[in-house]
């Protein structure tokens, strides 16, 4: 029976049958998780208290430029403040329109004077055909021009207008004569002249 054996053997050998060092090591890892675990909550508490202290300080620096801003503010000024920037946007939006009007009527006339522009352009310099003969059956100034071109003479007019000076083109001879005409001379002088360079 067990009882017939002795006790103080029975509770030896008990307690040499069992094994408590992995239990002990155990526990050991489990103190140390728990204590790291502890210091880790405790910078994190840390790290909040701070945070909030900061975001305590802005809000109270906040809150007291917004008292300020709210007793410095004077309804009075605002109101007129308003009222004088909707005059300057009624004026401004007014500008803007007549602008826009303006810029229309520039742009169609414009196109106008592009057309007229472009009509001149395909009647060349010295216009249609039908303005040419109309000018040269008017004016005799002209006709005569044109005799004298087609001479190889080319007069030349001066600043006022009138022609005192002539350029004559010899293709024969491959010459060209330059004659300043002046009053004193005759105009039966420069016929000659002018037939005897030619």
């Amino acid at each position: 029976m067990l009882l017939d054996e002795d006790p103080a053997t029975l509770i030896h050998h008990t307690i040499g049958n069992f094994n408590i060092y992995p239990d002990k090591i155990a526990i050991g890892r489990i103190n140390e998780s728990l204590s790291t675990l502890q210091q880790a909550r405790d910078l994190r508490i840390r790290e909040s208290e701070n945070a909030l202290r900061k975001l305590s300080r802005n809000l109270q620096t906040l809150a007291s430029q917004h008292n300020e801003t709210i007793a410095s503010h004077n309804s009075t000024d605002h109101a007129s403040q308003i009222v004088e920037l909707d005059t300057q946007k009624f004026r401004v939006a007014k500008a803007a329109s007549d602008l826009e009007i303006e810029g229309e009527r520039l742009e169609q006339e414009l196109d106008s004077l592009k057309s007229c522009l472009q009509q001149l352009d395909l009647q060349g310099v010295e216009g249609d055909d039908a303005m040419k003969a109309k000018r040269e059956a008017e004016d005799p100034t002209l006709l005569k021009l044109k005799v004298y071109r087609c001479l190889g003479i080319d007069a030349d007019p001066n600043s006022t207008g009138s022609y005192n000076k002539a350029t004559i083109r010899n293709a024969q001879r491959r010459d060209v004569h330059v004659v300043n005409i002046d009053t004193k001379f005759s105009r039966f002088f420069y016929a000659n002249y002018l037939w005897q360079a030619l």
